[in-house]
C-alpha cells in the first residue's frame, strides 16, 4: 500500500512515519507550517523524511492558520503547564487544523496515485481534540470517499486511533524509531519543558510502555505531579510506615 504519511515532527507521527517503512510502501512525509509559534518540531520532520530516504513536503498554509485565532499553538497566549485530561488545556486547539491539513494531504495523495493517508491521532487526544475521535475518522473517510469518486481510492490510516501514547512509544520501540530524534515540547526551547500537556503526556507514555526515556527535559518530574502519581507515591508510603493496630486477636500463623 503505497502510503503518504502526516508528519509532524513529534513522537506520535515520526514513530507512524517508521511503522509505515517497515510495514507499507512510504512514499514521503507531508507537513504544515501553519503558523504555529514554535516550528522546532518541523526539522524533525524533515530529518525523519531524510532518514527513510523519502521526499518532505513542507506546506505553508500559514495565510490560513493567522485566521484560526485564539490558540495557545498560534497566538501569544501561555501554554498551560499540566496534563491533556486538564479543561485549561483546552486553549490549545486549534479549529478545524486536522480536518484542514487532511484535506489537503488526500489530494495530493489522490494526485500521486497514493492508496493512503497515514495520520497518528491517538485515544489520548479524544478528550480535548474533536477532529481526533473516531468518529471523525469515519465521517472523513466518507466524505473523502464521496470527494474522489472516479478519481482516486484513498484511505485514511490511523492505527493508533483507539491506543494510548504508551502503546505509540511500544510501537515506535518495535519498528526501531529514533525517539530522541523527535519534538513533542508546546514551548519551543532548547530541552523539552517537562510541564505543558504534551511533555508530560510524553513523559508518562514511556514510563507507561516501560521503554527507556531518552528525552532530556527540563524538569524531568513535574509530571509524577501532573498525572497524580506523585500524591499516590507519597499516600503508598504513609500507609507503609503507619504503625499496625492490635486487633486483639491473636495473629494465625
Amino acid at each position: 500500500m503505497k502510503t503518504l504519511v502526516v508528519c509532524s515532527g513529534g513522537l506520535d507521527s515520526v514513530s507512524l512515519a517508521h511503522k509505515v517503512a517497515r510495514e507499507q510502501h512510504l512514499i514521503g512525509l507531508i507537513s504544515f507550517d501553519y503558523g504555529q509559534r514554535h516550528r522546532k518540531e518541523l526539522d524533525f520532520a524533515a530529518k525523519a523524511a531524510a532518514r527513510l530516504g523519502v521526499p518532505h513536503d513542507l506546506l505553508d498554509i500559514s495565510a490560513i492558520g493567522r485566521h484560526l485565532a485564539g490558540s495557545a499553538l498560534t497566538d501569544a497566549i501561555d501554554v498551560p503547564d499540566g496534563h491533556y485530561a486538564e479543561e485549561t488545556m483546552r486553549v490549545t486547539v486549534v479549529p478545524n487544523r486536522n480536518a484542514i491539513m487532511l484535506t489537503i494531504a488526500f489530494g495530493i495523495a489522490a494526485a500521486r496515485g497514493a492508496d493512503a493517508v497515514a495520520a497518528a491521532v491517538h485515544g489520548g487526544d479524544h478528550f480535548i481534540y474533536p477532529d481526533c475521535r473516531p468518529g471523525f475518522i469515519d465521517a472523513f473517510q466518507a466524505m473523502q470517499d464521496a470527494a474522489l469518486e472516479g478519481i482516486g481510492a484513498v484511505s485514511l490510516y490511523t492505527p493508533f486511533v483507539n491506543g494510548t501514547k504508551g502503546d505509540i512509544v511500544r510501537e515506535g520501540a518495535r519498528v526501531e524509531t529514533p525517539f530522541a530524534e523527535t519534538w513533542s515540547c508546546y514551548k519551543g526551547g532548547e530541552n523539552h519543558c517537562g510541564r505543558c500537556g504534551t511533555c508530560v503526556e510524553r513523559r508518562e507514555a514511556f514510563h507507561e510502555a516501560g521503554v527507556p526515556d531518552p528525552t532530556l527535559y527540563d524538569d524531568p518530574d513535574f509530571w509524577l505531579a501532573a498525572t497524580g502519581r506523585q500524591t499516590t507515591a507519597r499516600q503508598a508510603t504513609a500507609q507503609q510506615a503507619t504503625p499496625r493496630q492490635p486487633t486483639g486477636e491473636a495473629d494465625h500463623v
